[in-house]
């Protein structure tokens, strides 16, 4: 099943590793799906820190083919699907997440995904706010449901609550029932996770983490879903009771150091089948804020990058591909 398909696209690439400059606009061949893949007609890429990554040559199992498009997730409209593929029809708005996907990234005009890395997009989500969570929204959802196991009541610190991840992790734990302590950088960030429905915040770089930690559970939290490290993360765990845990994405640098008494959980986001209509399923239930930070074009793709070194994101960079209705 297709519909009319250009033979080549608009896509962000480089031909070089270096830093944000590195990214052009390259005119590229259109990729083809074989039977159990998806083309998907893109609408909006995330931009996220791994991507920076990978344009300065890190996180890349071996040298990387040139021109390299980058970009690990996004949203949009099925433009073609393989003969094998029954769970998808051209025309279905849906989103994706591939790492190091070898077809090429999101940051272009079509991408091409096996069909087990596509979910339907959550009802009442619109393109552009779909296209920033398969990255974050995996990552967050299973650090909580299938790493921390958290339970109703039980209290969680979420350090680095204030980016496209943490702040989804901070509205995902309160659905789940936690009590949610957040970090975050700034009053600007304090005053955001707190928009989005933490118990108590605290500024992670100014502020005594312990002290604000012990006064929210005096006898010690359950458990830490971490993403940023270093000190203020070491800070984190003193406030962690014995027989708690700790679970952290691949990526977090300095990586902590083990405590005993606390199970120290490094993980990586995962997709599938399942683990996207789980994450459909709580963002239709949650109803959680998505957080566009910025939004560049296509051709600013350089800029969304010169963004992201900048840091203090509060939610998620994302590119508009296309100008069109994203069915607000």
């Amino acid at each position: 099943m297709t519909r009319a398909i250009p033979k080549t696209m608009r896509a962000a690439a480089i031909d070089r590793y270096g830093g944000p400059e590195a990214l052009t606009i390259d005119m590229l061949p259109m990729p083809a799906a074989d039977e159990r893949e998806v083309l998907i007609a893109l609408d909006t890429a995330g931009v996220g820190v791994w991507d920076a990554e990978m344009r300065e040559g890190r996180w890349l199992n071996g040298p990387g083919r040139f021109p390299l498009v980058l970009g690990t997730d996004g949203a949009g409209i099925v433009a073609a699907v393989g003969s094998r593929v029954r769970r998808f029809r051209v025309g279905d708005p849906v989103y994706s997440y591939s790492y190091q996907n070898p077809q090429g990234g999101f940051y272009a005009e079509y991408v091409v995904v096996a069909a087990t890395k596509v979910g339907r997009i959550p009802v009442g989500v619109d393109l552009e706010h779909a296209g920033a969570i398969p990255t974050t929204g995996l990552t967050a959802l299973q650090g909580i449901d299938d790493e921390l196991r958290l339970k109703r009541g039980e209290t969680l610190i979420v350090h680095g609550a204030s980016g496209g991840v943490g702040s989804l992790a901070v509205q995902f734990a309160k659905f789940r029932g936690a009590r949610v302590f957040a970090t975050a950088s700034g009053e600007d960030g304090v005053a955001f996770v707190r928009r989005l429905g933490a118990d108590a915040a605290t500024d992670g770089k100014r502020d005594d983490i312990v002290a604000a930690a012990q006064r929210f559970a005096p006898d010690g939290v359950d458990a830490v879903l971490a993403f940023a490290g270093g000190n203020a993360l070491e800070l984190c765990l003193n406030a962690v009771r014995s027989g708690g845990r700790l679970a952290y994405p691949a990526g977090i640098e300095p990586e902590p150091e083990k405590r005993r008494g606390i199970e120290i959980i490094p993980y990586d986001a995962i997709y599938g089948i399942r683990e996207f209509e789980r994450l459909t399923r709580v963002v239709e239930e949650a109803k959680p804020q998505i957080e566009i930070a910025a939004a560049y074009s296509l051709e600013d793709a350089a800029k969304a990058h010169e963004r992201l070194a900048a840091g203090h994101v509060l939610g998620k960079i994302v590119l508009r591909i296309r100008s069109s209705d994203r069915g607000r």
